[in-house]
Order: C-alpha cells, then structure tokens, then sequence
C-alpha cells in the first residue's frame, strides 16, 4: 500500500472517483483533491444535455455535498498545479504554497480546442466545457435568436437541439460529409441528420467556417469557405478538445496526445499516474495506445489506480461506453468500432429504435444503440467476454440476446 499523501490534481469525474475509492479500499492517508474551479466536483455530461436545457441550480450537478468531504476526510483545495518537483515529491500551487506527496494522480482532463478566424474572441463566440459555459449559454440563449454552431459532433449536436427545442433558430457547421462522422457509423449517422432536419435544425456539410462576421463587438452571422453568410447573434464552437499534457511534460514525463501511461496507468516515474480524457493508456485488450474521453474511462481509471495504491496492481481492462442524449433520442455506444467492415442493424430506424451491431470479420467489436438500451447493456455485457455473436443472430429481432450471454 502506498505510504504519504496522496494528492490528485483534477476534480472531474477522475479525480473525484480516485479519492472516493481509496477511501472505500481503506486507505488512511491524507488525500487532498485539488480543483481550479469554485465549484464542489460535479458531473459534466448534464452541462450539454438536461441541466443545459432546465433551470436546476448547480447543486443538482454536484457529486457529493460539501459535508461528503469533511466526513471522508479528503481535503478540497481550491487552486491551480503549476509544477512538480519530482526529485523531492513536490507539488507546487499558483497560490505559491507547495503539498508534498507520496503518490500523485493526473487527473487533469482536456480543454477545448479552440478556432483561429476572424473574430472569433468576441463575446458572442462560446465553448461549452464546464460548469461557467453552461451557466453562461442558458442565459444567452433565453436572449439570443439565432445560432450557429461550429461543429456536428456530440457536443455540438447536443447544444443544437437543446437551442431548436428553445425556439432558437439552428444552423450546424461540419467539415466532414456526415455528422459525428468520427464516432459512428454511417447508418447512425443518417437516422441523427435526419431527425435533427425534421426538428428545424440546419445542418450544412463539408464546409468551414471562415470568419465570424460583427457589428462592434456583437456577432451578425458567420462566413463560410463556400462564399454563404449566415447570419447569427450567438456562434457556439465545438471543435473538439486538447489533453491537459503540459504539467506533465513541464516535469520530465513523456508525453503524445496524452500523458503516456502503461498499462496500469503509471507513468515513467513510479510515484505519478494518469487517468481519464488527459491518459494516453496502454490497451492490451485493444491493442496500442488509447487515450478516450468518456466518464466511463475517466472513472474506471481511478478505480484501478485507487486499487492498485492499496495493493491491488493490476491490468487496466475496461471496456468503454459512451452516451449522447440528442431531444428525444439517447445514442448509447459499446465498445470501440474503428476498423468494422461491415454492420448489421437489429430493429428499424424507421421506428426510431434500432442498433448497428458493427463487425470486424466475424469479431463484433461494438454496437452502437438508439433508444434501444437492452441492447447497449446487452453489449456491456457480452464484450467483454470475448465471444462471438454470429451476424444473423444480431440481425434475427426474434433471437434472444440473452442467449448469448450464457
């Protein structure tokens, strides 16, 4: 078991489920969360889902009460890492105090990547990343008409029906020739264009965006690389992110497109982990090296490194799932399907309840879900287990998945 402080710098979904498990395994050191936000931990997938589109307050957001805490002995700190001396097991603070530690969990996530245009600074051009851009978008769009959104994937998707459901006018902006073109399958992908056309939403393909155009500092539209202007008084950008890398890199450890990690999710220096959106992890199970961002990793990352500063040391050998909650429609998503050559579908897009059940060869890699979530638990299930479901079966609506199971 390790011996000293552990300290964890990041209070996302990570580093919050790092502290509560090694609390849960017994661990009685100090345990210190540091977190640059003035909010307790909360749950971020809400913020572009159900908290974006109601009126709770922040409370309903948080993990835990801030008694939660106090009572479990793990300490809140609000402040920001900026280096670590590793030499002498050293955190140091913005605040220009230092912590010591025995062993110190990176947690700290990914932000956004941001766009480089023409105006792109101005006050009307929002991320949505945090607890702050939620908060700030639910009061922009109750005074905003028209927005254009600079990207077709999950947040991007999400944010627009969310304003369409608002009576916002909706126009999505997406360089590749299909939306979430990077996570889903073609098929998935045309059921989610087409019933976001059907609820108002403009969706324009295999253009960019050139310039965001402005009367002051008030946005009027956004200019396209085709020549089109539409117009616009909020432009939201969602781009995709970057790994938080650098205090890592600052420190000596290696880095790619995330803090590079073994398969236990320990870096080069025996006394530091990484976990979550921010891991570039090695995966036996997949092969290489992945680094994913979901709160299923970002979770199952700090159960194993919680485990493995109490004695446990294993393997990390999660499975991932995904999710995307879209007005009516939830996508859940199990496994990873890069690579699939061919997909059967089980149920009917046409009733707005089907899967695409994604095959590399006979090997079922993953199996993407709309409104059918049997199916996606079905999938946490079986994946793992690595077994084959042959593809008529899949298909077969009367054969019983359950079967496979057994």
């Amino acid at each position: 078991m390790t011996q000293g402080p552990v300290l964890i710098v990041g209070a996302g979904h990570g580093g919050f489920q790092a502290a509560l498990s090694l609390r849960q395994l017994g661990f009685k050191d100090r345990i210190c969360l540091i977190n640059d936000e003035a909010h307790l931990p909360y749950q971020r997938p809400p913020l572009s889902k159900a908290y974006l589109k109601g009126s709770a307050g922040p409370d309903s957001l948080m993990f835990r009460p801030e008694k939660f805490f106090a009572d479990q002995h793990i300490e809140l700190l609000g402040d920001r890492a900026v280096a670590i001396d590793r030499a002498a097991r050293r955190l140091k603070l913005a605040s220009e105090s230092s912590l010591d530690y025995g062993h110190l969990v990176l947690a700290t996530g990914a932000r956004n990547r941001l766009i480089d245009i023409p105006n792109a600074s101005l006050p009307d051009v929002r991320y949505l990343r945090i607890l702050d851009d939620s908060e700030d978008l639910r009061r922009r769009m109750a005074t905003s008409k028209r927005v254009v959104v600079i990207g077709a994937g999950f947040i991007g998707l999400e944010f627009a029906a969310t304003a369409r459901i608002k009576g916002l006018e909706v126009d999505v902006l997406e360089l590749a020739s299909r939306v979430m073109a990077r996570a889903v399958t073609v098929e998935v992908s045309d059921y989610f264009q087409a019933r976001h056309a059907q609820a108002g939403v403009r969706i324009h393909l295999g253009v960019q965006a050139t310039a965001i155009e402005a009367s002051g500092d008030k946005v009027t539209g956004v200019s396209l690389n085709d020549g089109r202007h539409i117009p616009a008084d909020l432009v939201v950008v969602g781009v995709g992110v970057l790994p938080n890398v650098e205090l890592a890199a600052q420190a000596g450890l290696a880095v790619g497109s995330g803090i590079i990690v073994n398969d236990r999710l320990l870096t080069a220096d025996p006394n530091i982990s990484a976990i979550g959106d921010c891991a570039l992890f090695q995966s036996p199970r997949f092969g290489g090296s992945l680094r994913l961002e979901s709160v299923q990793n970002a979770t199952d990352h700090a159960k194993c490194v919680a485990a493995r500063l109490t004695g446990d040391d294993q393997v990390y050998d999660g499975m991932p799932w995904f999710w995307s909650d879209q007005a009516d429609d939830k996508l859940q998503i199990a496994g990873l399907t890069t690579g699939y050559d061919h997909v059967v579908l089980r149920g009917d897009p046409a009733q707005k309840a089907f899967s695409a059940f994604c095959y590399r060869g006979e090997k079922l890699l993953g199996i993407e879900s709309v409104n059918r979530a049997g199916d996606h638990m079905f999938g946490r299930r079986f994946l793992p287990m690595d077994r084959s479901l042959p593809a008529e079966h899949a298909a077969d609506a009367g054969f019983d998945l359950k079967k496979a199971l057994a």
